[in-house]
């Protein structure tokens, strides 16, 4: 009975990040705020709205530029993408496949960066060690692609399942991290 309050604040960090992240500019700041919604829920901290907003606020210092630049990197990549699917070029397929490999790994080191975020930190510093994290802890990392699979697929069959969605696959986001630091805390013992 104790996993059910767990999924309901996902479900309501999932709606909070979708508001937070309508602007897009915002999408690192809502991502790291969800995230600590969901760390807030489980260390038993306030999960009231204030706090997450105040955490989208604290996250936004120094991030509209990373967070910008994230957009873009995807936005690039979704064109490529769609004038791929529209213009038959040669190795077009492998182009459109890279494209899409590349997107899920920018969405891995976005996840494992807003996941570790925590106020005061600088984004630029937090996207570089999620990428590193990404690349040396491939079980990790492959937990994060499924959630992201997980989420495509569900959001396919049903679109609106994309908000409750968000919120599960921001609690992988902070379990890969937490098993991270678990994992390192063993090792050093």
């Amino acid at each position: 009975m104790r996993r059910f309050p767990l999924f309901a604040e996902c479900l309501t960090a999932g709606v909070l990040v979708v508001l937070a992240a309508l602007p897009l500019v915002t999408l690192l700041p809502a991502l790291a705020a969800g995230c600590a919604h969901v760390k807030a829920h489980v260390d038993g901290e306030t999960t009231a709205l204030r706090a997450f907003f105040d955490r989208v606020r604290d996250a936004a210092r120094g991030g509209l530029g990373p967070s910008t630049g994230v957009v873009a990197g995807f936005g690039a990549l979704a064109a490529d993408v769609a004038v791929l699917r529209r213009v038959p070029l040669p190795g077009g397929g492998v182009v459109s496949a890279v494209c899409v490999v590349a997107a899920v790994g920018l969405a891995v080191v976005v996840l494992r960066a807003a996941a570790d975020w925590s106020p005061g930190e600088r984004w630029t510093a937090l996207l570089r060690s999620a990428a590193r994290r990404s690349a040396a802890d491939p079980s990790g990392s492959l937990l994060l692609v499924v959630a992201l699979g997980v989420l495509v697929v569900v959001t396919w069959q049903l679109p609106p399942l994309v908000v409750p969605m968000l919120g599960c696959v921001l609690m992988a986001a902070v379990a890969v991290e937490r098993r991270r630091s678990r994992l390192r805390d063993a090792e050093h013992l």
